[in-house]
């Protein structure tokens, strides 16, 4: 797919067209007509071009069977003005000026255009002023054309390309709105600045912004400068967010915050500022940035050594745009290599950025939702288990206390408090071990069941809450059903064990507090102790003439019967 691109203006081939063939330099006040006569001042055959003076001229030569030029075409970068000359063979010249703010940017990617003054067949040479240029890429890559880009086939194919790539950036920022929403981490944040970031990279650096905006082409020159600190600072803050704890060294992980704000600060300044060191401040401005390609990779290393599942990811995906930005440090740096930077290898990174560190987000989604799962789940246990008396396995005062509101809203409104009678005495004949199993026995006769819930307050109290118009019966039931469970479960006490109960309802049409309603249940388990124990009290019911329900009072003697 991206094949295209390597052979379309808008990848990284050389452009087809005539190329100067000498230069010099001058000062902006000195006369351009003077500076192109004076034939001594001219070097030829070196293209190692040099930004020391004020002026750059470029001199094109047009041979008898060029095309006329029409065009000049070069790469962005910032600088004051470019002055075009035609001269004739007879020594006649005409000249126009542009400013930079009104250069044109070129369908070509990255490139700017300027229209030439009356090109004939009588024009021998073409000359190019650049003043005060700041890159020397805008004086290597200069030429001239016969004709602007049209938009052709083999450009219709490479600007559809390239919005097939913008398509492929834009599917990980829906992916990470998603994740985001379940799964709040930063990293997902960074690699959607990433993401957005090498997008508008893709659109300034192309034709794609000429296209759909059409901006001057300086306005596009301090943008991508912009957008290119800020990729790079998202790419740090993704990785510095992305690995996993304890799989980068501490040093390296601060160091990639460093870059980040490194990296804003270099591409800001040198947007705002792009004459302050003009002669060397492009070189600089890139040399500047080595220690940032040298912690990435150092961090990538280091977390690949300790482990990092998530640097596997990054580092296929980050490996081609670390390869562009070592040959954009090299040839920017070097003098006598001409600059390059790499764009078709720049398209393919794009791809290999999106492929790789969205599938490395997906993973790392994926494990941190299970890591947080088995978390929650583990709290979830802990947090029944904090609810559960460990002797019995009924439910402790935690569970009723918390969950009252709900039990009363599912209809149990009828709350028993229970107090084994004498178990005192138990553990000081038998011990506590016998005392433990009394208890478990206990808790077997009260088995809860849909209507009824079971919990062990502490020591021997017990309570129950109960729902349905037969709740009084079923806890007598359960009450009487002490004595036959525990003498069967822990045989040899050598007395029967038996408990006391008091009963309270709760209100009909009105909420109740748990303490409320236990303080009710509770004088009532009192009053029976004082009865004489082994015993049920209850509110007295409307209507009734005693303290006792007729209900209960009849269960109570068909057990004593028995």
């Amino acid at each position: 797919m991206l094949e295209p691109l390597h052979a379309a203006p808008l990848g990284a081939a050389e452009p087809m067209g005539i190329r100067s063939s000498c230069w010099t330099a001058s000062g902006l006040s000195d006369d351009l007509a003077t500076v192109v006569r004076s034939s001594h001042r001219w070097t030829c055959g070196d293209r190692i071009y040099s930004l020391e003076g004020e002026r750059t001229l470029l001199r094109f030569e047009i041979g008898p069977d060029d095309d006329l030029p029409q065009y000049l075409f070069s790469r962005r970068s910032a600088l004051a003005a470019v002055h075009l000359l035609a001269i004739d063979r007879d020594g006649a010249m005409r000249q126009s000026s542009l400013s930079a703010g009104e250069l044109p940017s070129a369908l070509s990617g990255g490139y700017f255009k300027a229209t030439l003054p009356g090109v004939t067949r009588d024009t021998r040479q073409v000359v190019v002023a650049f003043d005060l240029p700041s890159h020397r890429m805008t004086l290597e890559r200069a030429y001239l054309s016969a004709s602007d880009l049209v938009l052709g086939p083999d450009l219709l194919r490479s600007l559809l390309l390239l919005a097939i790539l913008a398509g492929m950036l834009s599917m990980p920022l829906i992916f990470n709105a998603a994740f985001y929403r379940i799964l709040r981490e930063p990293f997902v944040l960074w690699h959607t600045m990433l993401t957005i970031s090498l997008l508008l990279t893709i659109l300034v650096s192309s034709g794609l912004a000429v296209i759909l905006f059409d901006p001057p082409a300086m306005t596009l020159s301090w943008m991508t400068t912009v957008i290119f600190g800020l990729t790079v600072a998202s790419g740090a803050m993704f990785t510095y967010s992305f690995i996993e704890p304890g799989r980068m060294h501490p040093l390296l992980r601060r160091g990639l915050l460093c870059c980040a704000a490194w990296a804003v600060f270099l591409s800001t300044f040198h947007a705002a500022f792009p004459f302050v060191a003009r002669p060397i401040q492009s070189t600089v401005y890139t040399a500047a940035f080595a220690p940032v390609v040298v912690v990435f990779i150092l961090s990538l290393a280091d977390a690949l050594r300790r482990g990092s599942r998530a640097a596997k990811f990054q580092a296929v995906g980050y490996l081609p745009v670390i390869t562009v930005g070592l040959v954009r440090l090299v040839t920017g740096v070097v003098p006598w290599l001409e600059s390059n930077d790499a764009m078709f290898l720049f398209y393919v990174g794009c791809v290999c950025e999106v492929l790789f560190t969205t599938l490395g987000v997906a993973d790392r989604f994926m494990t941190i939702k299970r890591q947080r799962d088995s978390a929650r789940f583990e709290a979830d246990v802990l947090e029944r288990l904090s609810e559960r008396d460990a002797l019995t396995g009924l439910f402790n005062r935690r569970a009723i206390e918390q969950n009252f509101e709900k039990f009363l809203a599912e209809g149990y409104r009828t709350l028993a408090v229970l107090d084994l009678d004498h178990f005192k005495a138990i553990n000081d004949v038998h011990g506590h071990v016998v005392g433990d199993a009394v208890l478990k026995a206990v808790a077997e006769a009260l088995q809860a069941d849909p209507q009824i819930h079971a919990f062990r307050l502490g020591g021997e109290e017990f309570v129950l809450l109960l729902r349905g118009d037969d709740a009084q019966a079923q806890a007598e039931q359960r009450r009487q059903a002490i004595p036959a469970i525990v003498a069967k479960a822990v045989p040899g006490l050598g007395r029967s064990v038996t408990a006391s109960m008091g009963l309270a309802d709760a209100p009909p049409d009105a909420d109740a507090e748990f303490a409320d309603l236990y303080e009710r249940a509770d004088k009532l388990l009192y009053d029976a102790k004082l009865a004489g124990r082994n015993r049920t009290k209850m509110a007295v019911m409307r209507g009734s003439t005693n303290d006792e329900d007729p209900v209960i009072e009849t269960v109570a003697r068909r057990f004593r019967r028995i």
